[in-house]
């Protein structure tokens, strides 16, 4: 798919590491559909183009060697950071959780300037943590966009949250309102 429109990343090329190929294409840009059946008698789909950031799957380290730090350099257009293996693989759950905002189950919160998050999931230790996703709500050239600009877990927990709808985000944009505010 083309998304000429779109200023961020739409295709991530996958990282490699001593031959061992990471593949990123799950975080490649996509169309996600969702639909508002609060009236059943006229449901309203809302579609989103959805990108995803750098920071899904790297993260700065200031604990490892400057060798270390080059073998685990991603260049990106904007910036460079260093791949990490655990948001790595939590990332391979963002296309889901991105499908399920619109879902009761999935908790949608302010996450402060502006942004949203969600979603309890278990790390690759199957430990349950919390896996703080913050995306922010735009409009880009009349066209409805998610992006998420970060996701990484948070062992301390999230704390006090505020909760919000996603269709209350979704009808706002759309309708060119302002976002809900904490």
């Amino acid at each position: 798919m083309k998304f000429n429109t779109v200023k961020e990343v739409t295709s991530w090329k996958n990282f490699i590491l001593n031959d061992d190929i990471y593949d990123l294409s799950h975080l490649n840009a996509q169309w996600v559909e969702y639909l508002d059946q609060t009236d059943e008698q006229k449901p309203i789909a809302y579609k989103f183009i959805v990108t995803y950031g750098l920071h899904c799957f790297t993260k700065d380290s200031d604990d490892i060697s400057s060798e270390e730090s080059q073998l685990l350099m991603y260049s990106a257009p904007k910036e460079s950071r260093q791949f990490n293996f655990e948001r790595y693989q939590l990332s391979k759950h963002l296309p889901s959780i991105i499908k399920s905002l619109g879902e009761k189950e999935t908790l949608v919160c302010h996450a402060g300037y502006g942004k949203f998050a969600t979603v309890k999931i278990l790390d690759s230790n199957g430990r349950e943590v919390d896996y703080y996703v913050a995306f922010a709500v735009f409009k880009e050239v009349k066209k409805l966009r998610l992006h998420v600009q970060s996701a990484y877990p948070k062992y301390e927990g999230i704390g006090k949250v505020k909760k919000v709808g996603f269709f209350v985000i979704a009808k706002n944009l759309l309708n060119n309102k302002k976002l809900p505010k904490p």
